[in-house]
């Protein structure tokens, strides 16, 4: 190991300022606002190669436009991420809704065409709006139905769906130049703990993992996948010790020697707790780094200027004590470089994409499950639209609309809606309602014992009652209409909303 006489703030000589250059090299930092900030634009200029928007940072689609070249006038083959699954976790359409049904609406279609004709389209709009590089897909299987943070988020819950849907939307988005990041690996499907609060375990065995997690995974990396991303779980099976973002085990001996993976390896954020909490926000850096990550995902939560530079000089401080090699660091760098210069070529691809705008609600309509209670008589009148909500968690975030109850004014005027959650939900129903027919729209009710229960109470009073569920479908159907979207995007409320005037 070389020793840098240097110390982390001095980059005076051509060592050190490759050092320092490098460690701000696998930082993937969001940031405040809805232009460039100055310190953002001045960290490009030595070493700074990616940065990441968040719902925070997104008006339209034409100023993330203005935003990304504002950034690129600064450094041309800049990485610019984005959490966009579609479905239920968007930041391009944080304040509409996803104009695109998530992973699991697909995965009831079962269609791998349907699916990559999807992405092709999500990755037309990234490409045009200078986003290059997307966190997704969940390559997750949904082994958990009581998975406070997947859910939806997943394809489904057979291996095999899984793997055909990964790599057919893989293959989709990277048609139009924007780089894929399938996620969570090892698989986080099998968890009850959602990682942005506390450390998830999954308990499975050895075989278990490799039959059930893995195969997604290796699809992607057979698909093309540029980037796979780390999830912040326990898996004793393969470390007892560290979870998969800290774990060599997992992300060298796993992924890249046994797996064959050559591509960029990212963490899952970092300042969530499961991180944070236990190890602290720069020392989880520095050991993700030493694990095999290549590039750190941080600022979900606000990050500023001192952060970055806080974790820059906690890599810097890490080589020069010898904690981590230099040779690893330059290896991370190297290939978030690479990622970068990937997208530059790949540009022209994005151009070549034929718009198709209205294969979002296509996909929205197959993927409806409709079930009737005999002959329900039809929705012809104005309704009363009651949503259950339940507390969202953070993937998902509170900023999204969701529901159904501004496509029914729009198809029956006169409609109105309210919202309810906890004890007493039902009694406040029926009393808003006055009479009117009631669309009753829930999201994992198998998860909420009030929604259940507002339910029972609800449908024995109003037998009539039409339910939506827009969440995982695993409650018995039940109303006189049930109509099943699998996910909460807006297209899946268009298309539930005209399911329910259909009959």
């Amino acid at each position: 190991m070389t020793t840098l006489a240097t110390t982390a703030s001095d980059s005076g000589s051509a060592a050190g300022d490759t050092l320092t250059r490098d460690a701000l090299a696998v930082l993937q930092p969001g940031f405040d606002g809805t232009t460039a900030p100055d310190w953002v634009r001045r960290r490009l200029g030595e070493g700074l190669a990616s940065v990441a928007l968040f719902g925070r940072n997104i008006v339209s689609e034409d100023q993330v436009t203005a935003l990304t070249a504002q950034l690129r006038a600064e450094r041309d083959d800049l990485l610019v991420a984005i959490d966009e699954e579609s479905g239920d976790v968007t930041r391009l359409d944080v304040r509409t809704g996803s104009a695109f049904p998530g992973n699991h609406a697909l995965g009831a279609v079962d269609d791998p065409a349907l699916t990559r004709s999807v992405a092709r389209e999500l990755g037309r709009r990234l490409a045009g709006c200078g986003v290059t590089f997307d966190w997704a897909p969940s390559a997750d299987v949904n082994a958990n139905p009581d998975n406070p943070v997947i859910g939806v988020r997943s394809f489904g819950t057979s291996t095999d769906l899984v793997a055909r849907h990964t790599a057919a939307w893989v293959e989709g988005l990277q048609s139009t130049g924007v780089a894929a990041c399938t996620k969570h690996f090892p698989g986080h499907g099998d968890t009850n703990v959602d990682s942005h609060h506390a450390l998830p375990r999954i308990d499975v065995d050895t075989d278990t993992l490799y039959a059930r997690e893995l195969p997604p995974f290796r699809a992607a990396i057979a698909a093309g996948t540029r980037a796979v991303m780390s999830a912040h779980i326990l898996v004793p099976a393969l470390d007892p010790d560290r979870p998969g973002t800290l774990s060599r085990r997992v992300l060298t001996e796993l992924l890249r020697e046994e797996l064959g993976y050559r591509g960029l390896i990212v963490t899952d954020g970092m300042e969530m707790r499961a991180i944070s909490g236990a190890y602290g926000l720069e020392r989880g850096v520095v050991l993700a780094i030493a694990a095999g990550a290549d590039a750190i995902c941080v600022g979900g939560g606000l990050c500023d200027e001192g952060t970055v530079l806080k974790l820059r000089d906690a890599l810097v401080a890490a080589v020069r004590s010898g904690e981590l090699a230099e040779e690893r660091l330059a290896d991370a760098a190297a290939r978030v470089r690479g990622l970068a210069a990937w997208t530059v070529t790949a540009r022209g691809a994005a151009a070549e994409a034929a718009p198709d705008p209205g294969i979002g609600l296509v996909a929205a309509r197959r993927a409806l499950t409709v079930t009737r209670s005999g002959a329900p008589a039809p929705v012809t009148e104005p309704v009363y639209v009651a949503r259950f909500d339940p507390v969202p968690n953070i993937a998902v975030g509170d900023q999204t609309p969701w529901g159904v109850a501004a496509e029914l004014a729009r198809l029956l005027p006169g409609t109105a809606s309210g919202s309810f959650t906890g004890d007493g939900a039902a009694s406040q129903v029926a009393a808003a309602a006055d009479g009117r027919r009631i669309v009753a729209v829930v999201r994992d009710e198998h998860r909420h014992d009030w929604m259940r229960s507002a339910l029972d109470t609800l449908l024995a009073a109003r037998p009539d009652t039409v339910v939506v569920e827009m969440g995982l479908p695993q409650a018995t159907p039940r109303g006189a209409l049930h109509i099943a979207t699998h996910g909460a995007a807006r297209v899946c409320g268009v298309a539930a909303a005209e399911a329910v005037v259909a009959g």
